[in-house]
């Protein structure tokens, strides 16, 4: 299987799992991963992490399936389901094919962040091993949208 590069869905600055306050995530439950939290800039844009078929989409989370199968989770800020899709505008539909990069949904991390939630954005390859899963960046590092996160082998 060929190595596929995960892009980071938001600007920010990047955190291990670990520190998630969600223990799904911090566990690595649903797959391994890090998360970015992001730039408080009203508007911002959550893109595609890779190219493929959006499998689950939800305002606050949704889920990219690459052709070879591997499939990414992005979760837009902790117990944010709560807001049930305020504040969230969704670009792109389930089923809908997209390229790495697009957008996918615009948000306000600030707002999340004024009603009391964590703006933290996981980025996780489901249900992968955790040896697959490499990080290109390291906590403590800013990254753009767009630029290369993770490497999955």
């Amino acid at each position: 299987m060929t190595t596929l590069t995960v892009l980071a869905p938001v600007t920010g600055q990047v955190l291990g799992l670990a520190e998630v306050s969600d223990p799904v995530f911090s566990a690595e439950l649903v797959g391994p991963g890090v998360a970015v939290d992001p730039e408080n800039e009203p508007g911002s844009q959550v893109i595609a992490p890779i190219a493929g078929t959006i499998l689950k989409l939800h305002p606050h989370a949704f889920v990219v399936q690459h052709d070879d199968g591997r499939a990414v989770l992005v979760h837009l800020g902790i117990d944010t389901v709560e807001l049930g899709g305020a504040g969230f505008v969704l670009h792109v539909s389930e089923g809908d094919v997209v390229t790495a990069g697009q957008v996918v949904v615009t948000w306000d991390p600030s707002d999340v962040a004024a009603g009391g939630r964590s703006p933290v954005c996981p980025v996780v390859g489901l249900e992968a091993p955790a040896d697959v899963i490499t990080p290109l960046v390291q906590p403590g590092d800013t990254v753009t949208a767009g630029e290369p996160l993770l490497s999955w082998t």
